[in-house]
């Protein structure tokens, strides 16, 4: 019985410092965004996000050299090229691919798919071990008779 304790104790804290982690993570996250967008100028925001603007080049992958030269590459790795219709400026913007984004699907479904059956077998084999233990307990006690 005290294992038990033990086992629920080092869970509780795992899962304490797995959602305290997780909480920092966010709220960094949220307090950075937050700061930089009080920040910009309208010299430094780009036109796509203060006027109307048509896109010319559909969202691509970047090239080796658009991803260590544009600023855009770097958080998706996908940009396309958008034309501002006030200013007629060309710029580029970061945006998501339809195929990257099937990928992450399917990979984050993998890893549930793998998780669960983890977590069925984990399930299976504490249920056979509980079940030996409770028979190992009704022999001894039919013994001891």
């Amino acid at each position: 019985m005290e294992s038990d304790c033990r086992i629920c104790a080092r869970a509780l804290v795992i899962y304490t410092l797995l959602f305290g982690w997780m909480s920092v993570r966010v709220l960094g996250a949220a307090v950075s965004t937050k700061g930089n967008s009080s920040v910009m100028d309208a010299e430094t925001t780009p036109c796509w996000q203060v006027e109307e603007f048509v896109v010319s080049t559909e969202c691509t992958q970047c090239s080796d050299f658009q991803a260590k030269t544009r600023s855009e590459c770097s958080s998706t790795g996908y940009v396309e090229m958008v034309i501002c219709t006030k200013s007629n400026k060309d710029e580029y913007r970061s945006c998501r691919s339809s195929v990257m984004e099937e990928q992450l699907f399917w990979r984050f479904e993998a890893s549930m798919l793998g998780l669960t059956v983890f977590f069925a077998l984990l399930v299976v084999s504490r249920q056979r071990a509980l079940d030996r233990l409770a028979s190992e307990k009704v022999r001894k006690q039919i013994e001891s008779i």
